[in-house]
């Protein structure tokens, strides 16, 4: 749930990366982490585990633009990817205001992108989300690898209901900023409905 502090003006939205281990989440945030401004971002936060991490920061994307005169802040959040890590992922999960779910295109990952998809919709329903309704964008992420399934195949594996789908490379940060920009977009124009007005024409 967006938070809005009225002595700043700002309403903070909280997006999570969520996908299973070694999908790119963690690099998505790092990438963007690295090339947003240092005085429009906060620090990075890793809550390390055995195996996997979490990460967290918040940011300031300015060029978004305001809503009725509030600006718009990010919290981008990663949950741990390894399955036995279910109940980080339920709390890092809860408050989202929208998902990006990175899959990881090799053919050997098919099984973990589909586990991994089903978990996020059962932890929604849990929370008493529909997954019908939150802010949900895919990422292909790792298209520059040998043997990637198909935009076809994935789709066919993970986009029944044609959410908006981006491809990425996210070492090299190809398709990062677009997914990003996909995800805020829907989230803004959620919290314009809220709000009672439109969001910028940046948007």
């Amino acid at each position: 749930m967006s938070l809005v502090n009225y002595s700043t003006r700002e309403i903070t939205s909280k997006i999570v990366y969520y996908g299973p281990g070694r999908s790119g989440k963690t690099t998505n945030l790092q990438y963007i982490h690295g090339q947003v401004p240092e005085e429009r971002r906060g620090r990075m936060v890793s809550l390390a585990t055995e195996t996997d991490r979490t990460l967290f920061f918040d940011f300031l994307p300015l060029e978004l633009g305001t809503i009725s005169g509030f600006q718009t802040r990010f919290q981008l959040y990663t949950v741990p990817g390894q399955v036995y890590y279910d109940a980080t992922r339920k709390l890092v999960l809860q408050g989202a205001d929208g998902v990006v779910f990175v899959a990881d295109s090799q053919r050997a990952q098919r099984e973990e992108n589909v586990e991994s998809f089903r978990n996020l919709q059962v932890n929604l329903l849990e929370q008493g989300v529909d997954p019908r309704t939150i802010p949900i964008v895919i990422q292909y992420n790792k298209r520059d690898l040998p043997d990637v399934m198909s935009l076809d195949e994935m789709d066919d594996l993970l986009n029944y209901r044609d959410l908006p789908r981006f491809e990425a490379r996210a070492l090299s940060g190809g398709g990062v900023f677009d997914t990003l920009k996909g995800i805020s977009e829907v989230v803004l124009r959620r919290l314009s409905q809220r709000f009672g007005r439109g969001v910028s024409d940046a948007v």
